[in-house]
């Protein structure tokens, strides 16, 4: 992303397509990063990952171990341009079938 980019914030569910992630990724402590995601109607396919990062947080029960809460991705789509996803490591309390998968942005280059 460079300073004459635009960032577009999303925050919109992404389903994985079957049979498409990453198990590379998985052998390393990761989610299996799929290579397609259904994006509502949308089919989003990833062509490149441009970085990877992690957020941390403290244990839920008072430990002072810190987990992986977050993997964030910022991937190069076929169809949309550059995109921020993350995979959310714990399930939202009391939704634990919501999708895991989410689109926070989509980078936008200035003309």
């Amino acid at each position: 992303m460079t300073t004459t980019d635009t960032e577009r914030f999303i925050g919109a569910d992404l389903l994985p397509v079957t049979a498409t992630s990453d198990t590379a990724r998985m052998a390393a402590g990761e989610p299996g990063l799929p290579r397609e995601f259904r994006w509502g109607t949308v089919t989003v396919t990833i062509v490149d990952v441009r970085r990877s990062w992690h957020d941390t947080g403290p244990c839920d029960h008072g430990s002072r171990e810190r987990y992986v809460r977050k993997h964030w991705y910022e991937v190069e789509t076929a169809e949309h341009g550059v995109m921020k996803i993350y995979f959310d490591r714990q399930p939202r309390r009391g939704h634990a079938t919501a999708p895991r998968w989410r689109l926070f942005s989509i980078v936008t280059p200035e003309p």
